[in-house]
């Protein structure tokens, strides 16, 4: 076969590269010295004295004598540092124009023409392989006629098939690493130049770079099929409804709607996704917004409710509007942290399945809700309420947009940037492993509940004030599984320990979405359980795949 004059050998390419290392070494040695007394001093001696202020080993006196012997030195460092600042810079933009002008041309466009056409040969040495291995194979079937010699001879040529194709992925993994090394190489220069400083467009290139790097079709579309196939449908009922029912679903109207919609079910969400975090679930999340309504309800109505509580009719009209409004979300919070907290309590206690636990409290508060009010609902609230909670922020932009969005920044501060969300992550990932390294997992379970029971009656809340109350115990029907089904398609895994607040935001903002466009459509409300149930099935299936292919 002939050599194709476009593929470089190793020695080739350290060649077209030698130049290149040369002339940026050459400039890298100068600021190195420029750094030495300087720069490098700086970073020496302020490591030095947060060393010592940590070791425990020296008296108070010492502490104070060595790091006032630093501050002097670091203070001389700092001089030679700023002399040296001006040199260093032109020094540094001096070699990286060089690269911008030289680099690609010179080495890293050749390297990849010589990476394209070694892929170019590989397929077709390896399609080559594969005809004559199949010739062979066939000739050999020929001249046998026992059935066990044909069955080892098939199993035989399977094994090369598999060996071959092992072969030949490993090369084009090896051309693809040879074009990623000589692409990072210089962004390895830039960082010994400047110290680890890129600039954001920098930074972007790498990123990409990387991405495509490891970028696995397989992967991809085990991560984001899901979102795709949703996303399919979604486009498909936008090019639907107008047809059918003359009316456009992509209109700000609408897509404010979906928010305002989808910003009470946000705080459920964040309460069920630290659970299934923890490995577990939350089946009472309905019944919490169901006894909320009720109690919310029957808080902030104007006069005697229609409803009754346990056989008596409440009337808190003698409180002022100002007061009825947080006493409302003060006994939300408390009935429904009440409630989590016990179920947290049994599953942390006695290591009872979340499922369990929450399935009772599902049971209990249902019947104690449906018992005392006798299924009667309690009418609505006072019709300014919503107006001072709640306004339309220049007659349009729902303001209950901005409770959810302050709400996701504090529960993505809570579990990213402090102990307890650390602490979430490793008891989701590892119960016993987490309890051999110090964390109480009983402590940040309940933790986890007590949280979940907050954000339920603050839901809740929102949603008796969005609605204008209708306090019914049997609303929030279903509502634990758009819950739970938003934090799955987020990508919160039930294996436990894996996932992110974000995911949790657009697994509400698809399932809103998607329940509002099927509500425009005319779909009928059962049938649309049939969707939730067939995208957690989906959801979860997936989520199971990736934990089989880890494992």
């Amino acid at each position: 076969m002939a050599i194709d004059k476009r593929i470089l050998s190793v020695e080739e390419e350290q060649k077209l590269l030698a130049p290149i290392d040369e002339k940026v070494g050459g400039i890298q040695e100068k600021i190195n010295a420029l750094r030495r007394d300087g720069t490098n001093q700086v970073v020496a001696l302020t490591n030095h004295m947060a060393i010592v202020r940590e070791n425990a080993n020296y008296t108070k006196a010492e502490k104070a004598s060595m790091i006032a012997s630093d501050r002097e030195a670091l203070a001389k460092a700092k001089t030679v540092e700023a002399k040296n600042n001006g040199q260093v810079k032109t020094l540094i933009d001096e070699a990286v124009k060089y690269l911008d002008d030289n680099y690609d041309s010179s080495y890293y466009t050749k390297v990849a023409a010589s990476c394209v056409a070694q892929k170019e040969a590989e397929q077709v040495r390896y399609a080559a392989e594969l005809a004559e291995m199949k010739k062979q194979h066939e000739a050999d079937l020929a001249k046998l006629s026992d059935a066990g010699e044909i069955k080892d001879e098939k199993y035989v040529f399977k094994n090369k098939l598999f060996d071959a194709k092992l072969k030949h992925d490993s090369t084009l993994q090896e051309i693809k690493d040879r074009q990623h090394d000589a692409y990072t190489h210089r962004y390895h220069l830039i960082d010994l130049l400047r110290l680890s400083k890129f600039s954001f467009a920098e930074k972007m290139k790498q990123k990409w770079e990387n991405y495509k790097y490891t970028f696995n079709v397989k992967q991809f579309l085990l991560k984001n099929g899901l979102y795709i196939a949703i996303l399919f449908v979604f486009a498909l009922l936008c090019v639907l409804t107008p047809i059918i029912k003359n009316t456009q679903l992509l209109t700000m109207n609408n897509i404010l709607n979906i928010l305002q919609t989808a910003s009470p079910r946000m705080f459920l969400a964040l309460g069920v996704g630290g659970l299934i975090l923890l490995g577990g679930t939350d089946l009472s999340v309905g019944r919490m917004v169901g006894t909320s309504m009720v109690l919310s309800t029957m808080i902030m109505n104007k006069g005697v409710n229609t409803g009754m509580l346990f056989g008596k009719a409440f009337d808190f009209t003698m409180l002022p509007v100002g007061l009825r409004i947080p006493l409302a979300l003060l006994v939300c919070i408390c009935i429904t942290t009440a409630f989590s907290s016990i179920a947290g309590f049994f599953t942390a206690r006695f290591k009872i399945h979340p499922f369990i636990s929450t399935m009772a409290n599902m049971l209990i508060m249902f019947g104690l809700m449906t018992y005392a009010t006798k299924g009667v609902s309690f009418g609505t609230i006072e019709m300014k309420i919503p107006k001072m909670i709640i306004p339309k922020i220049g007659g349009q932009f729902p303001s209950i947009i901005l409770w959810a969005v302050a709400a996701v920044i504090v529960m993505y501060f809570i579990w990213n940037k402090t102990k307890l969300g650390k602490n979430m992550y490793a008891v989701g990932g590892n119960q016993e492993a987490a309890a051999v390294s110090g964390i109480s997992v009983f402590k940040v379970t309940i933790i986890t509940f007590i949280m979940a029971g907050i954000l339920y009656g603050f839901g809740a809340w929102l949603e008796c004030i969005r609605m204008v109350g209708s306090g019914s115990s049997a609303y929030g029907q279903g509502w634990e599984t758009d819950a739970i089904a938003a934090c799955v398609v987020g990508g919160i895994s039930f294996k436990g320990g894996i996932g992110k607040i974000q995911g949790i935001v657009v697994g509400v903002l698809i399932f809103t979405a998607l329940t509002y466009s099927l509500t425009i459509l005319g779909v009928d409300t059962n049938l649309q359980f049939v969707f939730s149930g067939i995208i957690i099935l989906s959801a979860v299936t997936i989520d199971c795949l990736k934990y089989v292919q880890k494992k």
